[in-house]
């Protein structure tokens, strides 16, 4: 039986100091993911050792590849794949295993994998994968708790996305990765782990025209077999998380290597609000792509942004930065309204800041407005099942007077790393505790 933990809050205290980007979640699960194409070895550098990670190295384990850590690397080699070991409790708690699919099809004609979970938001349709990957000569067919995927014969084509779906796009780069030819993604995702995958792809000599737009040219090669050191890049909603900690709490602190093409627009949005902040030493990351900024903020009041906040896909305000709006705007003056389209239920979610006595009205399943300033006050309360949700409660327990209790945060550490030591660095007063 897993032990649960539980985070201790002594709220309501001003953050200072700074604090580093972590590498990013989504990033790394992709190129876990990716690092099935090689049949070299794949050292992945800055892993950050987080559980939906953990969770995809017990799967990759379980077919039969060697997953070893090296510090923060991870040192990735391939053996004779089986997927009839698959551990099948790891692959069910994370969607990224999705993201297998477009590699195994180069080493099975055949296969199933379990289906997914992760986070709780409804709703949550894989028809954009189908989409994407039938057009290169991949079936997929949904079986009550399995995928059932196949194929005749692997052929590049022009490929239509419904939607620019993170995910669905990395499928579609990686199953065009190892088919001999060209094949065009059109109106694809160009965000941040999509253009890491680009990075690693071209590192193990696929050519990737268009990476950071909308369309991209994949130059399909029919094997690849090469020793390759690829780092993961910084990830724009831990940013995002301190970014709305110092908001809430009225702070000053500095994140570090913070990816700001990734946040321009989430700052502009603040900015209009009343964040006072800057940026300095510009940089980019070790992947060659990812540009870098140190963000000094500084204690603000704020007041409601007068448009309705909604995400959009990249080079938008990004939807899982989103959530954090929702918190942040209990303590800004003024009626904030948040329209989250995109998840069938993640809104409802952003009514429990309700028990840190925030002031929310739910219009429907996408859309709640925010009354503020609040007198945010200390709880306890179970934490979301669902990972921004339950970071916004966090970040709300922070700015509360009083001693909080966040129960079963596994959600958190699904995406999170050292969350509550990096917090204690900046003179938070957190602890986490088990039972």
């Amino acid at each position: 039986m897993e032990e649960v933990l539980n985070f201790v809050i002594d709220g309501g205290k001003p953050l200072t100091g700074s604090v580093e980007t972590s590498r990013s979640k989504n990033g790394a699960v992709a190129l876990l993911a990716a690092s099935l194409l090689n049949r070299g070895t794949t050292v992945l550098k800055r892993v950050p050792k987080i559980e939906e990670v953990k969770r995809l190295i017990e799967v990759l384990r379980s077919i039969g590849v060697s997953a070893e850590w090296e510090g923060s690397d991870l040192r990735i080699a391939p053996r004779d794949i089986s997927l009839d070991t698959i551990d099948q409790a790891a692959a069910m708690k994370t969607r990224s295993i999705l993201m297998f699919i477009g590699p195994l099809v180069h080493l099975f004609k055949e296969f199933e994998i379990p289906q997914s979970g992760g986070c709780t938001l409804g709703l949550r349709s894989v028809r954009q994968h189908l989409w994407a990957l039938e057009r290169l000569g991949v079936s997929i067919e949904a079986k009550s708790s399995s995928y059932r995927v196949t194929h005749d014969a692997l052929a590049p084509s022009e490929i239509i996305m419904y939607e620019a779906s993170d995910t669905a796009t990395i499928n579609a780069l990686l199953c065009a990765a190892r088919i001999p030819g060209t094949t065009v993604i059109k109106y694809a995702s160009a965000n941040y782990q999509v253009q890491e995958v680009c990075g690693y792809l071209e590192a193990l000599g696929v050519q990737v025209e268009g990476i950071g737009t909308m369309t991209m040219r994949v130059k399909g090669v029919e094997t690849i077999e090469k020793d390759v050191s690829y780092a993961v890049a910084e990830d724009p909603t831990d940013a995002m998380f301190f970014i709305a900690a110092a908001a809430v709490t009225k702070s000053a602190i500095t994140i570090r290597r913070a990816p700001i093409e990734f946040l321009e627009v989430e700052l502009f949005v603040l900015e209009k609000m009343g964040l006072s902040y800057s940026a300095s030493d510009p940089r980019v990351s070790e992947n060659g792509i990812t540009k870098l900024v140190d963000l000094h903020l500084e204690p603000s009041e704020l007041t409601a942004f007068p448009e309705k906040i909604h995400a959009r896909p990249y080079p938008a305000l990004n939807i899982d930065n989103l959530p954090f709006f929702a918190v942040i705007a209990t303590v800004a003056k003024g009626t904030t309204l948040i329209h989250d389209w995109s998840y069938e239920k993640r809104a409802i979610y952003y009514t429990e800041l309700d028990r840190l006595n925030a002031t929310t009205i739910l219009h429907d399943p996408h859309r709640i407005s925010i009354e503020g300033p609040a007198r945010l006050k200390a709880a306890e309360v179970i934490c979301p099942p669902a990972l921004r949700p339950a970071t916004i409660i966090l970040v709300g327990m922070l700015a509360a007077p009083g001693r909080s209790m966040l129960r079963n945060v596994y959600s958190i550490n699904r995406g999170y790393e050292d969350i509550v030591a990096r917090l204690q660095s900046l003179g938070a007063s957190i602890e986490a505790h088990a039972g």
